[in-house]
């Protein structure tokens, strides 16, 4: 449950932590908010893209019934980057990117373990969606033994298009879902990669499966139909390093 001691509240408060590069991981604004304060917080809002959502002020006031002023903000536990920056960066070293797109999965410590994964084997890059994607917490940096510190996450306003970028920059977009009928060790996927996984409900959005160059699964030979995200992120994402020869640990 959201606590009050992990936000801030208030119109001020708020303003002035965007003004200071605050970066903010998640805002609600209280329907029919009006005023001075409200329309300098909104010319801020907008001319720092930052992730809001109009709501009831009852949803503010299951985190804290104190003089929030219509205002409730998280700060983020770290710097999101744009995969618009970070790829020039990582072909400028002459490396093949290995991203991964995460849609629609919203448990934290999920996330976290599949940052650790992507960290420790030689990934470059994580993009998640401003919506429907987990809140970078404690408990996911916890989790990723401390990754999201140092590794690349890139919030995009819109997945799609963050894939639609990379694919015309020249990435192989592969998504794992296990409705394909071909094995990921059976497929190549050496050179530049995107990897799309999506949640354990929904799998992986039409738009993106639509985007994809190849379409891969794990074997499974159990009674149960899938495995954890995070699980698959790791068996996916080793078959791929070792496909790129980097299982010695030299990307």
């Amino acid at each position: 449950m959201e606590k009050e001691k992990d936000c801030i509240f208030g119109l001020r408060p708020v303003i002035e932590a965007i003004k200071a590069g605050k970066q903010i991981d998640r805002l609600l604004i209280r329907q029919g908010l009006q005023g001075t304060l409200y329309h300098e917080l909104m010319t801020l809002v907008k001319g720092n893209n930052v992730v809001y959502q109009i709501v009831p002020v009852e949803r503010i006031e299951l985190v804290t019934r104190k003089n929030h002023q219509g205002v409730l903000a998280w700060l983020s536990v770290i710097e999101y980057q744009y995969i618009a920056n970070l790829l020039p960066m990582i072909y400028e070293k002459g490396e093949d990117p290995f991203i991964i797109a995460l849609d629609g999965v919203s448990d934290v410590r999920n996330f976290g373990a599949v940052v650790r994964t992507a960290e420790c084997l030689g990934a470059h890059a994580i993009i998640i969606p401003e919506k429907g994607s987990a809140r970078i917490t404690a408990d996911a940096v916890k989790t990723s033994a401390g990754a999201l510190h140092s590794f690349p996450v890139c919030r995009e306003k819109s997945i799609v298009r963050a894939i639609e970028y990379l694919k015309e920059s020249g990435l192989n977009v592969i998504c794992a879902t296990e409705k394909s009928g071909v094995l990921a060790s059976e497929t190549a996927l050496s050179g530049p990669i995107v990897l799309i996984l999506g949640s354990e409900d929904k799998g992986i959005s039409r738009e993106l499966i639509s985007l994809s160059d190849n379409q891969v699964k794990i074997p499974m030979s159990g009674t149960i139909e899938s495995l954890n995200v995070s699980v698959s992120a790791g068996i996916l994402i080793y078959e791929i390093i070792r496909q790129r020869g980097l299982v010695s640990g030299n990307r």
